[in-house]
């Protein structure tokens, strides 16, 4: 805020609406364990460091890889992986992570997302040691940005039909296709391509298997997708793999099959059903905080019964998501937790988020449209994570295929 002086017909600058109210009206994490709560304390921090460039950054569409970097610095991309290289994170320290980071910005959500929860996590599963010596490290302290290339131009809900190969040539893959959407895949780092093998005579013959690319070989092409009205903070590539030619040693050896490619996703899908939390908590704290501060009609606009109706089936529905973000850790601190039951909680949390923030857009009425007070890039960046790792229709489908016992995919 500037000086600022009341005239007739303006009585203030403007709304304090983005700073954290702490909502849990159930207490849900309450109990939050020490290590826990640190890792939680030290992602708001990092939010408070970098969110004014970040706002900035979204508005005119650039990525600043210092700042999506910095959370690997602060320890912040284990995202739960468990690998003796890495500060381990329970379930729900990496929820809680996701969900602070996402509330703060949604490009750095995905940033979170791509760099520990996709290609952090597939190195630690199926990288081979000497892989993992080299890339480990510093893939997660964030001194090499890292992409997950699976989804194709042609590919995205059936991605297990994907078409870029990776041909067997003496001493060497030799890879050639596009891939889409990419997070970091033009940022000068790794890439972990997923292509189908073409090698006669190998057991692997024709399967999807996970290759380590370096962006500067030759023959590969990662353009900038531009255009973007979400996720304005992240770059995300368009990739060209033309004869792009690796050694045998950057296949992944612990993938086989696309089912792997799968392990990696089902692990993520949680990750986004707190990602929605993270921003359906900003929209809401928003909400609130707006409706406290704006006078119309000679009062506060929480004064109001429509007002307060709003607000209270807004925090019925942050409320239920944060239960099920809260059993889902539990359940997997226990190994209990089933693909399709962190796939109910995507689909029911990214549901849930567009609700409240399109409720919490409609109550700022015309200051609802402006950066500075947050829901709307919360709006439109909910918009991209209610699409990837699964649409809502592909997470119905593996839900009513878990409790029907048929499968009514193609």
């Amino acid at each position: 805020m500037t000086d600022f002086t009341p005239r007739p017909g303006q009585s203030v600058e403007g709304y304090a609406v983005t700073a954290r109210r702490g909502t849990d009206y159930y207490g849900v994490f309450a109990d939050i364990p020490e290590d826990d709560r640190a890792a939680w304390e030290r992602a708001q921090a990092y939010i408070d460091e970098v969110g004014t460039r970040m706002l900035d950054a979204w508005d005119t569409g650039d990525y600043p890889l210092d700042i999506a970097m910095r959370a690997g610095e602060l320890d912040l991309f284990n995202d739960g992986i468990d690998h003796p290289s890495l500060t381990r994170f329970s379930p729900l320290a990496a929820g809680l992570v996701n969900m602070e980071i996402s509330r703060g910005d949604g490009s750095l959500g995905t940033v979170l997302a791509v760099q520990g929860g996709l290609a952090l996590r597939t190195l630690a599963l199926f990288g081979s040691e000497e892989q993992q010596s080299r890339w480990i490290v510093p893939v997660a302290r964030g001194e090499v940005p890292a992409s997950f290339a699976l989804t194709e131009p042609d590919h995205g809900s059936d991605s297990v039909s994907l078409e870029t190969v990776a041909r067997r040539e003496g001493d060497a893959w030799v890879i050639d296709g596009t891939k889409k959407w990419i997070g970091n895949g033009a940022s000068g780092g790794i890439t972990l391509v997923w292509a189908r093998v073409q090698a006669e005579g190998d057991p692997d013959d024709g399967a999807v298997r996970c290759f380590l690319v370096e962006q500067s070989t030759p023959g590969y092409a990662g353009t900038v997708i531009r255009g973007k009205a979400s996720l304005r903070g992240i770059h995300q590539a368009h990739i060209v793999l033309d004869q792009v030619r690796v050694p045998l040693t950057a296949v992944l050896p612990g993938t086989h099959s696309f089912k792997d490619a799968s392990t990696v996703l089902y692990a993520t899908r949680s990750g986004v059903a707190w990602s929605a939390l993270g921003h359906a908590t900003a929209c809401y704290e928003a909400a609130l905080s707006y409706s406290q501060q704006r006078m119309q009609f000679g009062k506060p606009l929480a004064k109001f019964q429509m007002v307060q109706e709003r607000l209270a089936q807004m925090l019925e529905e942050l409320t239920a998501m944060q239960l099920y973000c809260r059993w889902m850790a539990d359940l997997e601190a226990r190994c209990e937790l089933r693909p399709t039951q962190a796939s109910l909680a995507k689909h029911h949390n990214t549901r849930a988020a567009r609700r409240i923030a399109n409720v919490a857009r409609d109550m700022l009425g015309g200051n609802g449209i402006l950066l500075e007070n947050g829901v709307m890039q919360h709006m439109a960046d909910i918009e991209a994570i209610h699409t990837y790792e699964g649409t809502e229709s592909i997470q119905a489908l593996l839900i009513g295929r878990d409790i029907t016992g048929m499968s009514a995919f193609a």
